[in-house]
């Protein structure tokens, strides 16, 4: 995985989580989903890249 693209892929999970933790503590059930969507956006992106790690060998 390139470093900039993994770097992205964190970045976004770390922002989704912080949404949805500010989203719970201020009950905002909308923010709450945003940062859950982040968070997951995230994970494919890292999954993705990954995968394509495993095909450039």
């Amino acid at each position: 995985m390139s470093g900039e693209q993994k770097a992205e892929a964190k970045g976004e999970q770390a922002k989704g989580k912080l949404k949805e933790t500010a989203g719970r503590l201020t009950g905002n059930e909308r923010l709450t989903a945003e940062g859950h969507a982040e968070q997951a956006k995230g994970d494919a992106r890292e999954a993705k890249e990954k995968v394509r790690d495993v095909f450039k060998r």
